[in-house]
Parts: C-alpha cells; sequence; structure tokens
C-alpha cells in the first residue's frame, strides 16, 4: 500500500515556490513571475498576408469579480452553419496563468480553427487570493453568461460573434488541468441552475487536476517529475484549498463525495484525457470509474507516455487532442440526434 505521508524528499514550502515562480507577500497574496509570455487579443486581421487562424476579443464577465471572457471565433466561419460553443477552463494549478498567457491563448486558437467552434476562456479568479470554489463560481458565472447570451441579453449585451455563430444547443465544457477540475465542478454545480435555452451536451476533462491523501501509484513513480512534482503539488493545494482543508475536500477528490455525493448520474457525456507520463494520471482513471459506476457515458483516453500538459510543447500530442476532442463532440451531437428521433413521437427529448 502506498505511504499516504510520502513527500519527496529534503524539499520544503520555499522549494515549492522556487520552481512555481511565485512568493507570498504578508497580506496573503502571491507574486508571480511572469515565465510564460503573454499576448493581447486579435479582434481583427491587421495583416492579410499573415493572417491569424482565429479572432479574438475581450468581454466582461463580472464586474464585481473583475473576471472576463476572451472569446475566440474561426477566422472564416462555414457559412450559413452555427458552431458549438466551448466553454474553455485554463489550466495553471489553480494558482498561475490566465487566457492571455500564450499557451493557452494559442490552444484556443488551434480549437476554434480545427473543431471548428467559438470558444469562450474564462479568466477566473486565482488562489490563494481567492480560494476554491471562486473558480467554480467563475466558471459558472460563464455558463449563465451563454444562457443570457442565448435568451438575447437580458442581464448582458448581447456579443454579435455569438448571435451570428454559436449553436447553444451543443454547449461543451473543455478544461485542461487545474481547469479540467474547474469544468467537472462547475458541470455538477451547473445541475442546481435552469440553463434553457442552452444545453451542456458534454465535458471535455484534459488531465484534470485532483488530488487525495493517500499516494497513487502514479504519483509515488513520478514523485520528482519535472512538471507536477509532488512536493509543489502538495503546496499548490494548500493554497487553492479552503483553509485547513486536506487534500480529501470535495474540491480536490471526488472519490470522497461530499456535498456532490449521488449526483454525478446527472452529468452529461464525458472525454478524460491521460497520460501515463502524469503523475496524476491515476486521479483520472479514478474519475473515470467513478463516472462509470454512476452511469455516465465516459470516453477514456490514456496514452503511453507524454506528460501533465504535453499538448502546450509538442505539436503531435496537441493535434491528437484535437482531434480527439473534434470526434466527441460529433459523436456527441450524434448521439443526441439519434436519441431525440427516437423520442419523436412524444416530442420529448430525453437529452
Amino acid at each position: 500500500m502506498a505511504n499516504p505521508c510520502a513527500t519527496a524528499s529534503d524539499h520544503i514550502v520555499e522549494d515549492a515556490y522556487k520552481a512555481l515562480g511565485i512568493s507570498p507577500n504578508a497580506d496573503g497574496s502571491m507574486n508571480r513571475e511572469n515565465r510564460i509570455p503573454t499576448v493581447n487579443a486579435t479582434p481583427q486581421v491587421d495583416d492579410p498576408t499573415q493572417p491569424p487562424i482565429a479572432l479574438s476579443k475581450d468581454i466582461h464577465l463580472n464586474p464585481l469579480t473583475k473576471t472576463f471572457i476572451r472569446l475566440f471565433r474561426p477566422v472564416n466561419p462555414p457559412p450559413n452553419t452555427k458552431l458549438p460553443l466551448i466553454i474553455y477552463l485554463h489550466g495553471g494549478d489553480f494558482v498561475l496563468f490566465s487566457v492571455s498567457t500564450i499557451v493557452f491563448h494559442n490552444f484556443c486558437n488551434d480549437v476554434a480553427a480545427q473543431i471548428p467552434a467559438i470558444v469562450a476562456s474564462v479568466d477566473y479568479r486565482h488562489a490563494p487570493e481567492n480560494r476554491l470554489p471562486a473558480a467554480y463560481e467563475d466558471a459558472m458565472d460563464a455558463i449563465l453568461w451563454a444562457k443570457y447570451q442565448a435568451l438575447g441579453g437580458h442581464t448582458t449585451t448581447v456579443d454579435p460573434w455569438i448571435h451570428e455563430y454559436a449553436d447553444f444547443s451543443r454547449v461543451f465544457l473543455l478544461g485542461s488541468a487545474a481547469g479540467g477540475n474547474i469544468a467537472y465542478h462547475a458541470a455538477l454545480n451547473a445541475l442546481d441552475f435552469d440553463l434553457e435555452p442552452i444545453k451542456i451536451q458534454g465535458l471535455i476533462l484534459n488531465q484534470p487536476y485532483f488530488g487525495g491523501v493517500q499516494r497513487t501509484e502514479s504519483e509515488l513513480r513520478l514523485i520528482d517529475d519535472d512538471f507536477v512534482p509532488l512536493y509543489a503539488n502538495d503546496v499548490l493545494w494548500t493554497l487553492a484549498l479552503p483553509e485547513n482543508a486536506s487534500r480529501d475536500h470535495e474540491f480536490a477528490n471526488p472519490l470522497t463525495g461530499g456535498s456532490y455525493l449521488g449526483r454525478a448520474s446527472r452529468l452529461p457525456r464525458c472525454m478524460v484525457k491521460g497520460n501515463s507520463g502524469d503523475p496524476l494520471v491515476d486521479r483520472e482513471k479514478q474519475l473515470v470509474k467513478l463516472l462509470e459506476s454512476n452511469g455516465v457515458s465516459v470516453i477514456s483516453l490514456f496514452v503511453d507516455g507524454g506528460y501533465h500538459s504535453v499538448e502546450l510543447s509538442n505539436t503531435t500530442a496537441a493535434q491528437e487532442l484535437y482531434d480527439a476532442v473534434k470526434d466527441f463532440i460529433s459523436s456527441t451531437v450524434a448521439t443526441t440526434i439519434q436519441a431525440c428521433d427516437a423520442f419523436e413521437s412524444t416530442n420529448i427529448c430525453p437529452l
């Protein structure tokens, strides 16, 4: 049995801060090194000889929390065609990065162009300044923003890109790493809301970030991993979770149930992607078993090799992920159509 107290040897909190490029302030906030460049949105084609693959712009989400969405669309959307709306939650261990971090900006460009889709990338609040569930609340704000867009405004202004191109019957939540955790919890929280007329058809969880007190085999096997070393991982959870919560809190460990107990069965179809070279891979496999045991339709893609967030630095892995996302969205929509056709005589769609 794995030792639940195992940690990487000879590492202290300060080592984790150094590895992550953060340092605490006296008021509990964090200084963050900008180790990965950021980029502005690209709302128009400035150079026709080198056009971007997607356009983007920033729009306000919640003025009280100072959150916003970076909205992406293909440069040349298919004519007379509505596109899936993907609400995207970026990675960064709940503590780092933003929608303007270049690797996530480029990821959304690729998703918007290749699926093709409208992508709403959520700039959620960071921990520890705003501990969980703050990021879940921001994701929920984005889901409700989509609802109000579909209704024609109400408390928000209808965005012309959304109005012209988005298919509100095909909404997907896509999250990478910590964003996968956020997407999962946002989907559970969304069960309490009337989201009509939008329909969340599926969850796409790319190497989702989960934890627990009991160490897994993959965590111990990759204890000093270059991307998610155990000593840094433990500190990140301490920063992200509510004060004094352990890694078995429901926000970190879905196996504990908590307030979500019995709700997973109501989730839509899911895709879970993982890599054997990621210390979190066993957590992701546990999530798949949990979803399947609750009757959720799950597409699980576990790849030999790789590492955490491999798609951000390996073009082959990135293309494989884009292809898998496209297939999942297409097959999910086809499944929905078939189910609704079967119920056509009753005018009821079960999904």
